[in-house]
Formats: structure tokens, C-alpha cells, sequence
């Protein structure tokens, strides 16, 4: 029991400290990580951190890619 405790508050301390910019696709990420992590052997905090980490570089790039699409070239008149 200690060690889920432990890693609940290491979670949240870590999710309180990055802010919400930076938390985008990692509490979906944990989540299905955590679980995957979790019926693989017992391995649910790795399996959280995996997937916050998977989670937050797919955000980041579906990000980048919609950033992409909105830039328009100035046409000149």
C-alpha cells in the first residue's frame, strides 16, 4: 500500500509542478499506461510515466502539426 501512495503523490506533485500547457496528453497518456503497465506485470507507475511521456510528445507534435496548417503566405497586393 505504501508504494501506491507514494506514487500518487509523486504524480501529483509532478502534475501540479508542470502546469496545464505542459500536462496536455499526459493524464490520457498515464492513464492508459498506468493500466497497460499494470495487467504487464505490475508495472503500473512505469507504465504511467511511459505513457505521460508518449503522451505529452504526441500532443506536442499533433500541436506543431496544426500550427503548421494554420500558417498562410502573405500574399502581396
Amino acid at each position: 500500500m505504501k508504494p501506491l501512495i507514494l506514487g500518487t503523490a509523486i504524480a501529483l506533485a509532478a502534475l501540479t509542478a508542470t502546469g496545464a500547457a505542459e500536462a496536455k496528453g499526459c493524464i490520457k497518456g498515464a492513464i492508459v499506461g498506468g493500466i497497460a503497465g499494470h495487467y504487464a506485470g505490475h508495472h503500473g507507475l512505469a507504465g504511467a510515466a511511459a505513457g505521460c511521456a508518449v503522451g505529452r510528445a504526441r500532443a506536442n507534435a499533433k500541436a506543431r502539426a496544426a500550427d503548421q496548417q494554420d500558417v498562410r503566405p502573405v500574399v502581396a497586393r
